[in-house]
């Protein structure tokens, strides 16, 4: 018999749902709405006095006296907020700082306030009651939950609380769900990422696990430890695990691997979470494309990825954006980030409604040759070849080789196989055909024999994992880039080669 919880999750999800819907059907109302909210809340605050928000009428004006900032240019503002000043990019102090580990500029301190914590609650959370209103299915709201993540342990930076988004976000679990959900408090602040999943494993291998959320390659960490311990599939561990949560990547590289760790299908909702906010979540089942939040206190500009590094992109809102262009996503929020570039390109798969797909980094590409080949391309290439050879991989990420020992430079692809194809050359010759079909630029070099087909290069077993342990960055939310335009991932991964 069902609860009373799973009987009144029916029709809180349609309620939802409507809500959804009468902000999805009117997107360009609805972002003017944000755009000018955002400008009222600001006007008085240091950042919004410089850039004279009280005569900013249009988006026009804003681009004029607003520039695209990326962390690094956003800082002296960000550094003032961190020293405990007030009303500085957003009004009175933020009532966290996510802290993420930055690429150039050391740690970054990512101011979340009062008005944007909600919203990426919110988003989450209407992810789950969006696929009970389409799917029906509420078996899962009375077992167990499990969200891999940072540790909830948050430290304090001049009066305002500081630590992992994944961690500030366990504070806010809703209170129906806390007795379901895994593992528990002190399993979740273990700071050792290995000796964290041995605990969760622990924890959860007796429990009755319904969903289980985390990013792909550090779950399949977890399901890894499990089949060891058992020598059973996921499904036959957990009978009543029947939805899949995660973010973070493409997770199309890893389906072969999930479905053959758990033995069966299981739903999935791909979200797009960020420290800078919760930008979409999956609202369809049978539709890869992500909701973008339009009503979530963020304005969302876009320019042209081909075009980002010209001397002045056109900055388009979403009334302007095309289906199947790349473009670099800018956003303006209610936790105080303005033209702020994230740094993630993302493809539009529909326009009624706003739906996205990550397409990848703007500083993840290779173009050693002028090839600008893009995550997304890399992926759709890998995904054509696991599926014709049947093949299965754990990770994988792609450098150029500029100065190979002999020969013509070409593409490196290391890949860590958790079943090899039968015939390697024939599959790399598939990844060859699909990036050469889909990127002009890549077939003009093979075709004009400046470069030379792809080689793989063989990870050893846990390869990945050990690499990323040798940087201080196994497991939470950090993850390998698919692409590289240097050598660095490159030199390092080559002490994990398969001899």
């Amino acid at each position: 018999m069902k609860s009373l919880k799973a009987l009144l999750a029916k029709p809180f999800a349609h309620r939802i749902r409507k809500k959804v819907s009468k902000w999805a059907n009117n997107p360009v109302q609805t972002q003017e709405k944000v755009f000018k909210k955002l400008l009222k809340e600001a006007a008085h605050t240091e950042f919004g006095k410089d850039h004279d928000f009280g005569n900013i009428q249009s988006h026009a004006d804003f681009v004029k006296r607003v520039p695209i900032r990326d962390y690094e240019a956003l800082r002296p503002y960000v550094d003032r907020v961190v020293a405990g000043e007030k009303d500085i990019l957003w009004k009175g102090k933020p009532l966290y700082f996510a802290k993420t580990s930055g690429t150039t500029s050391g740690a970054k301190y990512i101011p979340i306030t009062k008005e944007s914590m909600p919203t990426h609650v919110e988003a989450a959370r209407n992810a789950i009651l969006l696929y009970i209103a389409e799917t029906g299915n509420t078996d899962f709201v009375d077992g167990k939950m499990i969200f891999l993540q940072g540790s909830p342990v948050l430290q304090e930076k001049n009066g305002v609380k500081l630590g992992r988004l994944s961690g500030i976000v366990a504070h806010y679990v809703p209170g129906y769900l806390q007795k379901n959900r895994m593992p528990s408090w002190e399993t979740n602040c273990i700071e050792d990422w290995e000796t964290k999943v041995e605990a969760v494993v622990d924890e959860t291998l007796h429990e009755k696990m319904a969903i289980i959320s985390g990013i792909p390659s550090w779950v399949q960490m977890y399901f890894e430890r499990i089949e060891a311990r058992t020598g059973k599939k996921i499904g036959e561990v957990f009978p009543d695990f029947n939805l899949f949560i995660f973010g973070g990547v493409n997770f199309e590289p890893y389906r072969n691997k999930f479905e053959n760790l758990i033995g069966r299908k299981v739903d999935s909702i791909e979200l797009y979470p960020a420290s800078e906010g919760f930008f979409a979540f999956q609202d369809q089942q049978n539709d890869k494309g992500m909701l973008l939040q339009l009503n979530s206190g963020i304005f969302y500009e876009f320019i042209k990825a081909d075009t980002f590094f010209d001397e002045n992109p056109t900055r388009i809102t979403i009334k302007d954006v095309e289906i199947g262009v790349n473009y670099v996503m800018i956003i303006s929020t209610n936790a105080g980030l303005w033209g702020y570039n994230i740094g993630d390109t993302v493809e539009f798969t529909s326009v009624k409604p706003y739906k996205v797909i990550v397409s990848g980094r703007i500083k993840h590409f290779i173009s050693a040759f002028g090839e600008h080949v893009i995550g997304k391309e890399v992926e759709h290439a890998l995904n054509e070849a696991l599926q014709n050879s049947g093949a299965s991989i754990n990770e994988f990420t792609v450098a150029p080789q500029i100065n190979p020992t002999e020969g013509l430079p070409y593409h490196e692809w290391f890949i860590e196989f958790e079943t090899k194809p039968k015939d390697i050359e024939a599959f790399a010759n598939t990844i060859d055909a699909s990036l050469q079909q889909q990127n002009s630029y890549y077939f003009d070099l093979i075709e004009g024999k400046i470069l030379k087909r792809l080689q793989i290069t063989l990870i050893q077993k846990d390869g990945f994992q050990n690499y990323m342990k040798s940087i201080g960055k196994l497991g939470g939310q950090n993850k390998i880039p698919r692409l590289s335009n240097d050598r660095k991932i490159a030199e390092m991964l080559t002490n994990y080669k398969k001899a």
